[in-house]
């Protein structure tokens, strides 16, 4: 029976762990799911390299990638891997035309080298520093769903976005984006589907959308 079905990867964003996905779910009867996560890269790895050993964790041919943020830009790289049936590219950029200027201005200074990375290590660190409701909900957020905190990765995985080479979309690719997201804003973005007052976090309170969108996108 799970021959007939469609496979559905999901790859959640940089340091998340594949929780970031509970509420989403989709037809048992015509979907599989399975959730990717990730792992230290070893040093001086490309982003290529990584997503060639990332695409051992896929057991099926032809499969849906579904990657939101850092795992947006991650999916694609799998998918000069790979034969996929679609991309589908969740708070996200397809190219670095799409990256921030913030961004682009980081990779020209390699001001991103600077950011202070360890402070991810200590949760209570990150807290005294927050202030108000919304950034102690932020860090009460990162405490569930942020599991990755290696040092290592984490400077690796901003170099890799802040420096990503790709030019054009990839085929098959369909690109959702919250029209509120700060991380990447809408703005820079083209050719996506906009989610009405969504945030880069979409994925955890648009989760309703999601549910009642995706089966249509991936079956379209």
């Amino acid at each position: 029976m799970s021959a007939s079905k469609i496979q559905v990867y999901f790859m959640p964003g940089m340091a998340a762990n594949p929780s970031i996905f509970k509420h989403i779910t989709l037809p048992e009867d015509e979907f599989e799911v399975h959730f990717l996560t990730w792992f230290v890269p070893e040093k001086g790895e490309t982003l290529s390299n990584y997503a060639l050993r990332m695409t051992q964790k896929i057991q099926h041919d032809n499969v849906v990638l579904i990657g939101v943020s850092f795992g947006g830009i991650l999916v694609q790289e799998m998918a000069r891997h790979i034969n996929v049936k679609k991309i589908f590219v969740v708070s996200s950029v397809k190219t670095k035309y799409e990256l921030p200027r913030r961004m682009r201005f980081a990779r020209a200074t390699k001001i991103y080298k600077l950011f202070p990375t360890s402070l991810v290590n200590n949760i209570e660190v990150l807290r005294k520093f927050a202030f108000g409701d919304l950034a102690t909900k932020r860090l009460e957020l990162y405490e569930e769903f942020l599991s990755v905190r290696d040092k290592y990765y984490l400077d690796w995985s901003i170099a890799q976005i802040v420096n990503w080479k790709q030019e054009e979309p990839l085929p098959n690719t369909v690109h959702i984006h919250g029209e509120k997201d700060r991380v990447f804003p809408i703005k820079y973005i083209s050719d996506c589907i906009p989610v009405k007052g969504g945030t880069h976090i979409m994925i955890l309170n648009k989760f309703k959308w999601f549910n009642e969108n995706l089966p249509r996108f991936i079956k379209e």
